[in-house]
């Protein structure tokens, strides 16, 4: 478990516990590595909602597909961040996505059950973990009201550039990539994706915005 320390460290769950006591934590928790090749579905919608997964290499999308077989990406996760959290937590009995992987690599899966009883060892940082928890979850919310946010607004004009200007921000610079190709980002926005070409087109020739692939300049 060594060699995934550097991106544990990063990883929220583990905010605040020494570098020594982790080797214990990961024991106690029966955390186990799974290596996945692309498109693999790692959570299917209607299993138990009962892991938590951290991105130790790759990323993973977060799909919800309707009775229409519409196709929508809920949110993605890369390396050190966490997914499915929400539902294990909740005690779900099914979780209602699946968790797709979008580039290969591994995946360090823990039962949340785990995490929330208490160990019969009374490990100190059992508390410490807890926390981590209760805090990313809420942190958690705070961005599923923002793609709420985004795919509420009318236009798909309205919610690419409300999207565009959340990664700006969240970036720091008007300069900034996005986790997605175009059929990816309409997924996302919920639009179609011949409708955000043509936007992305028109703001293009208004000297809004400049992009490339999946980089884009706020202008």
């Amino acid at each position: 478990m060594k060699k995934y320390f550097d991106v544990l460290r990063k990883c929220p769950l583990f905010n605040d516990i020494e570098d020594s006591s982790l080797i214990a934590l990961l024991e106690c928790l029966g955390a186990r590595v799974e290596s996945y090749d692309k498109k693999y579905t790692v959570l299917a919608e209607g299993n138990p909602a009962k892991y938590i997964g951290i991105v130790l290499s790759g990323s993973v999308q977060m799909i919800k597909v309707d009775y229409y077989g519409n196709r929508s990406i809920v949110s993605h996760a890369e390396v050190s961040e966490m997914f499915g959290e929400s539902f294990a937590c909740a005690g779900v009995d099914k979780i209602p996505l699946s968790v797709i992987v979008n580039e290969p690599g591994e995946i360090m899966l823990i039962d949340c059950e785990r995490i929330l009883s208490t160990c019969t060892n009374a490990c100190g940082f059992h508390r410490q973990i807890i926390y981590n928890l209760m805090k990313e979850l809420a942190r958690k919310n705070l961005m599923f009201h923002r793609k709420i946010e985004v795919t509420s607004k009318r236009s798909t004009r309205e919610k690419l550039m409300t999207y565009l200007m959340y990664m700006a921000e969240k970036a720091g610079s008007s300069e900034f990539e996005i986790p997605f190709d175009r059929q990816e980002l309409a997924d996302y926005l919920e639009v179609e994706r011949s409708g955000l070409s043509a936007e992305i087109s028109k703001l293009r020739r208004e000297g809004i915005i400049d992009c490339e692939k999946s980089k884009f300049i706020l202008l």
